[in-house]
């Protein structure tokens, strides 16, 4: 009768047995493994959060939840508005919420008077906002009524984040009356569709979630309510914006004043 062979002990104490061995190196390398997936995920996390710009970027912080602010826009824009209506940027009313931080930015500028229309409650309104408020530079007042200046009382008028929150019945007095108020010019600057604007929390205070309006909707509107677009300030603030490699966040229409 012939023997089956048995391994050596030689062989057993080497770890020579294929399947003694397969499990040893299982063992060892399942830890550097691990960690090479987990190194693997991250940069790609990493990588995911850091990539894109502009509009994709845009995208990322409305998914976030933050929003979109037409008013810091303004705050952007300044500079080019400047460019664009020259002297005219002497004598400015901006309407919006937040607009302290507009008018004091604004009288930061040499030879320029500011004043600001808060169309909300100014119940968190800082130090130097309530001062501004005291000295009648800033006020609140509701937009959908008549605004109490008189005819061509400002060079400019710029509103931002105000118009989104009405209704086209009242857009119908607002908009002529904004025109009525400014001897030069009209600037607009209103969000883009799909962007996201006031939190839930936040619609006590502006009464209404926010119409976000095409530019074509806008373009037709102006016509229809006898506003004329003023295509040679559009035309410059696009030739500034493009030079400065600036891109807006919001819509920015540029309107003649009411003759």
């Amino acid at each position: 009768m012939s023997r089956r062979a048995l391994p050596s002990r030689r062989a057993i104490d080497n770890g020579s047995i294929p399947l003694a061995s397969s499990l040893q190196q299982k063992s060892r390398s399942s830890p550097f493994l691990t960690i090479g997936l987990v190194l693997v995920v991250a940069f790609l996390v990493i990588g995911y959060t850091y990539t894109g710009s502009g509009y994709d970027s845009e995208k990322d912080a409305l998914n976030r939840g933050e929003g979109i602010s037409c008013t810091a826009e303004v705050q952007r824009a300044i500079p080019i508005l400047k460019k664009v209506y020259g002297d005219s940027m002497q004598k400015v009313l901006h309407v919006g919420p937040e607009t302290c931080s507009v008018v004091s930015m604004l009288l930061k500028e040499e030879e320029t008077e500011a004043w600001g229309v808060e169309p909300y409650d100014l119940e968190d309104a800082d130090s130097s906002c309530r001062n501004l408020v005291k000295k009648g530079i800033v006020r609140v007042a509701d937009i959908k009524f008549p605004l109490p200046y008189r005819p061509k009382s400002f060079s400019v008028v710029i509103v931002s984040d105000s118009l989104d929150y009405l209704s086209p019945k009242y857009l119908n007095k607002t908009l002529p009356d904004l025109a009525r108020v400014s001897a030069d010019g009209l600037v607009i600057f209103a969000g883009y569709p799909g962007q996201q604007r006031a939190k839930v929390s936040e619609l006590s205070k502006f009464g209404r979630p926010a119409k976000l309006r095409s530019y074509s909707w806008w373009i037709r509107y102006f016509i229809q309510t006898g506003l004329e677009e003023n295509q040679s300030a559009s035309k410059k603030f696009e030739q500034v914006a493009n030079k400065r490699s600036y891109r807006p966040n919001c819509q920015v229409f540029h309107l003649n004043s009411h003759s």
